[in-house]
């Protein structure tokens, strides 16, 4: 893959474009997936298929599902872990 540096700029309402050689050469469309990783002052975009997002998403929905978790329950200790911080 061919190596493209390019810089961007995040929007008043926390939006970044990405620059267009990147999308063409990704091949990044509307309503493409992707990951953000922060690692330290680190962050990774990478781009993510339908069959690699449920290979990402399966250990967490199994771990939900092992502990009893329901979908329902997330805004509550979304709230929980807020408060605390």
């Amino acid at each position: 893959m061919t190596k493209i540096i390019e810089m961007g700029t995040i929007s008043s309402r926390g939006q970044i474009s990405i620059p267009s050689d990147i999308r063409k050469e990704m091949k990044l469309k509307e309503g493409t997936r992707v990951l953000f990783l922060l690692s330290d002052d680190s962050l990774l975009v990478k781009k993510v298929n339908a069959e690699s997002f449920d290979e990402i998403t399966r250990p967490l929905k199994d771990a939900a599902k092992k502990a009893g978790l329901k979908e329902s329950d997330v805004p509550e200790i979304i709230e929980r872990y807020r408060s605390k911080k």
